[in-house]
C-alpha cells in the first residue's frame, strides 16, 4: 500500500504524481521479477550440480554483450552460471577471432633460386655495395626483400658480411656509443568498446633505451600526417617535451612515420633513423615492451572509450598506469 504524503501531495502537480506512482510500481514489479528469475537460476543450478555447462559461441557472445553494460562489482553480485573473469575471457576470445587469419596465413614465401643468385652477382661484381645498396638495386628489378636476407644469402655463399665489406660500424657498436641518447618510437593497437561497437585503435609510444622510460603519447583510430606532426611538436617541446636531451629517434619504415615528420624531428638536434623493412630484431626494446604491456595490462583490460587509455582516473587502472610500472 502506497502512503501519501496530503502536505506533499497538494503542492505538486497531479501528472508528476501520477507518474512517481507508475514508475515506483513498475520498479517493484521489475524487481519481483529479477527476483524470481534470480531464484529459478538457483534451481537448475542446484539440478545440474557441478556438471560444466557447455555454451555455443552464440550463447558467449550474447552474455558477453550483456555483461559489458555492468559494472565488475555489480556483475559478480548477480552472475549466477559464469565468472566474470570467464566473461573477459570470452570478450579477449572475441577479439582476437576478429584478427583471425589462420585460414588464409601462407606463412614467409621462400627466396626464389634466380634472385638469390642476382644477390650473389651483385655482391661479387660490386665489392664496395652494402647491403642497402644490393637491396636497392633489386628493387628496381622488381624483387623486394629485406636486408637480413640479403644477409643470409651471402654468408650462405661464403662472402664477408656488411661490416667487412664497408668497415662501417655495426648496429651493436652504434648503440652502445650512444646509449644515453638514443629513444625508439612504435605504434601498437589495442581494441575500445565505442558507440559503434569494437574499433581498433592505434597507440603511439616512446621509450628511452638507457632508463626504459615510456611515454604513451597518443590514441587515434586511423594516424595521418596531420596528427603525427602534432605528435611530434608535442614530444620536441622545450618545456618538458619527451625527446629533449636525445639524438636518434629509432623508428620502422611505416608510412605514418612521412618525410614531413622526419624533417620536424630533424630540426630540432635529433636525427630520424629509419630501420630497415622487416627488421623488428633492431628495435628490440620497444617490441620486447609492447610485448609486456600486453601480457600485464591489454589482455587483462577492457577499454570502454578513448579516455580509459590516457587519462587517470580514480579507482581505473589504464594504459598509461601500466606504462609507468613496466619500466
Amino acid at each position: 500500500m502506497i502512503s501519501v504524503d496530503w502536505v506533499g501531495f497538494e503542492a505538486m502537480d497531479p501528472l508528476r504524481f501520477v507518474l512517481v506512482c507508475l514508475a515506483g510500481w513498475i520498479n517493484r514489479q521489475q524487481q519481483d521479477v529479477i527476483a524470481y528469475l534470480n531464484e529459478e537460476v538457483a534451481v537448475l543450478k542446484e539440478q545440474i550440480g557441478r556438471k560444466r555447462i557447455p555454451f555455443t559461441d552464440a550463447q558467449r557472445r550474447r552474455l558477453a554483450v550483456k555483461a559489458r553494460k555492468l559494472r565488475l562489482g555489480r556483475l559478480r553480485e548477480i552472475a549466477n552460471i559464469v565468472t566474470p573473469q570467464t566473461v573477459y575471457s570470452w570478450h579477449r576470445r572475441f577479439v582476437a577471432k576478429k584478427y583471425d587469419s589462420s585460414k588464409t596465413r601462407v606463412g614467409r614465401p621462400r627466396i626464389r633460386t634466380d634472385v638469390s643468385k642476382l644477390v650473389v652477382q651483385f655482391a661479387k661484381e660490386n665489392s664496395g655495395w652494402g647491403y642497402g645498396s644490393i637491396e636497392g638495386a633489386l628493387i628496381n628489378l622488381g624483387h623486394d626483400i629485406g636486408r637480413s636476407t640479403i644477409a643470409r644469402i651471402l654468408k650462405d655463399a661464403g662472402i664477408p658480411i656488411l661490416p667487412r665489406r664497408r668497415g662501417g660500424m655495426t648496429w651493436e657498436q652504434f648503440l652502445k656509443v650512444h646509449w644515453e641518447v638514443i629513444a625508439a618510437t612504435d605504434f601498437f593497437t589495442t581494441e575500445i568498446w565505442t558507440l559503434k561497437g569494437l574499433v581498433r585503435y592505434h597507440v603511439l609510444f616512446v621509450i628511452r633505451l638507457a632508463t626504459r622510460e615510456v611515454k604513451i603519447v597518443g590514441v587515434v583510430p586511423e594516424p595521418d600526417g596531420e596528427w603525427m606532426m602534432q605528435m611530434g611538436r608535442n614530444l620536441l617541446d622545450s618545456e618538458g617535451g619527451f625527446l629533449v636531451g636525445c639524438r636518434y629517434l629509432i623508428h620502422d619504415r611505416g608510412k605514418v612515420f612521412t618525410n614531413e615528420f622526419r624533417k620536424l624531428v630533424g630540426s630540432s638536434g635529433v636525427r630520424p633513423i629509419r630501420l630497415p623493412r622487416k627488421s623488428p630484431n633492431l628495435s628490440a626494446y620497444a617490441e620486447r615492451w609492447v610485448r609486456s604491456a600486453r601480457e600485464m595490462c591489454i589482455d587483462r583490460l577492457i577499454f570502454f572509450g578513448e579516455d580509459s587509455v590516457l587519462q587517470e582516473r580514480p579507482r581505473r587502472q589504464n594504459l598509461l598506469h601500466f606504462s609507468c610500472a613496466l619500466v
